[in-house]
């Protein structure tokens, strides 16, 4: 069996995965990741209990017991960048033995499960609402990087989105992936369901205009407006589609379930972030763990 090279699968000088700093036996099947370094003491707080915790740079780790149930949470930063070396290394982590630098015979598929806050396109999504993402629209072309990526792909939906938007031949292509129905069913009650789109950036990839002016101002007006079958583009956030992309191609199950922090159509905020960050604790909690 191929070994994977130490420029390719970085280790520590305890063969800890190099970024995330973790070993296979740190890591719970079920895995929270969340953008902020301070939400996971945030969410492990409610723990019965912490076995093992970790920090390097923005990738700080709680593994713990929740209703009985073992979760890791794990910070990843802001962005599909830093999706791309968290989901790398936690397959690498779980899925490679890190002495002899070969695939382990049997592959361990994780629940991955992103808790995030999110800006809404549409008025009738309130703040502190909750959007679970049945798909991810890339608009940030990481998943391009990847072979075999059309595999995983929902072209019928990038081809309608590019249609609809009149999408600018210099951006990046629209890829499209499904969330995990696993956890789909999981997280679905009670919260609004639909296509998470995806930037590679705050500003003028998501259509904000400060001193520079964004390429495509009406980009929340146009993915506002698409819709797919049942599917309407519910709101804008800088994770998903990479999550739902790698997650696929590495074959773990993945969700987003976001907090509605602004409704971009209303032009509303949260009077409380932490409370509204809470509420999304809380209830994620329970539906991982029933």
């Amino acid at each position: 069996m191929a070994q994977f090279p130490e420029t390719e699968l970085i280790l520590t000088k305890d063969n800890r995965v190099y970024h995330i700093n973790l070993l296979a036996e740190n890591i719970a099947d079920d895995v929270i990741v969340v953008g902020d370094q301070n939400r996971v003491k945030q969410i492990s707080k409610l723990f019965s209990k912490i076995e093992f915790t970790t920090e390097h740079r923005e990738f700080v780790t709680h593994t713990g017991l929740f209703n009985g149930k073992r979760i890791t949470v794990l910070s990843t930063g802001i962005g599909t960048d830093n999706i791309d070396i968290v989901m790398n290394e936690l397959d690498a982590a779980v899925n490679i033995n890190p002495i002899t630098r070969e695939l382990n015979p049997i592959q361990k598929s994780l629940n991955i499960v992103r808790l995030g806050t999110s800006g809404s396109l549409h008025a009738d999504i309130p703040v502190n609402g909750i959007v679970v993402s049945a798909y991810g629209l890339g608009l940030d072309g990481l998943l391009n990087f990847y072979q075999n990526w059309e595999e995983v792909a929902e072209m019928d939906i990038s081809e309608a989105f590019i249609q609809h938007a009149g999408w600018l031949t210099n951006l990046p292509y629209p890829y499209c992936v499904k969330a995990s129905e696993r956890l789909l069913n999981k997280f679905s009650e009670g919260t609004h369901i639909g296509i998470t789109a995806t930037a590679p950036g705050f500003y003028g990839p998501q259509g904000r205009q400060i001193k520079l002016k964004a390429a495509m101002p009406q980009l929340n007006e146009l993915l506002a407006s698409f819709k797919y079958e049942n599917y309407k583009i519910t709101n804008f956030e800088m994770e998903t589609s990479a999550l739902y992309g790698l997650g696929k191609l590495l074959k773990h199950h993945c969700l987003t379930a976001c907090v509605i922090i602004a409704n971009r159509a209303s032009k509303e905020f949260t009077k409380d972030y932490n409370q509204s960050v809470e509420i999304l604790i809380q209830e994620s909690l329970q539906r991982l763990t029933a």
